[in-house]
């Protein structure tokens, strides 16, 4: 995915960065996705994260959009950053079948995850074989992840 590859050489060439989680949880709920019904930590820490910008996680949240859009069909799901420094990726689903289930939204994101492996950055750390999308959100300077079906439930990942 072109998305992940570009960013990818972000990583490469950035510093590293202690990346703070910060926690504005429900904020949103209600608004943008029903109230959190569940939650989980990932904590994970392959490699130092490399020093990242707001305009770095809003550029990736651009470019997936810009993906799904130039797929000839109509995206199933919305991405889209908040916070000061677009620290909270959302991940809400559009129609249903998408996300019916937390399982079935976490098959999503693991099927992002292959590009991610595929990058040069993965690939040069010795991590193509067990990086994620989640180490790759985690690595961009996301402090939390929200997935939603936009009806009735939602998940929170916290990264750190």
């Amino acid at each position: 995915m072109r998305v992940i590859l570009a960013f990818a050489r972000i990583l490469v060439i950035a510093a590293p960065l202690a990346a703070a989680a910060q926690s504005d949880d429900d904020r949103r709920a209600d608004y943008y996705y029903p109230s959190i019904t569940s939650t989980e930590r990932f904590a994970r820490v392959m490699t130092a994260p490399p020093r990242t910008e707001r305009s770095d996680r809003m550029a990736f949240v651009d470019a997936l959009t810009a993906d799904q859009m130039a797929a000839g069909h109509a995206p199933r799901f919305a991405v889209f950053a908040k916070g000061d420094e677009a620290e909270h990726l959302i991940i809400i689903a559009l129609d249903d079948g998408v996300f019916d289930t937390l399982f079935r939204a976490r098959a999503v994101m693991a099927q992002l995850s292959a590009p991610v492996r595929a990058t040069r950055f993965f690939q040069m750390q010795g991590l193509d074989d067990r990086a994620t999308f989640y180490d790759m959100l985690r690595m961009i300077g996301f402090a939390t992840l929200t997935l939603s079906d936009g009806k009735t439930w939602t998940h929170r990942v916290v990264f750190g």
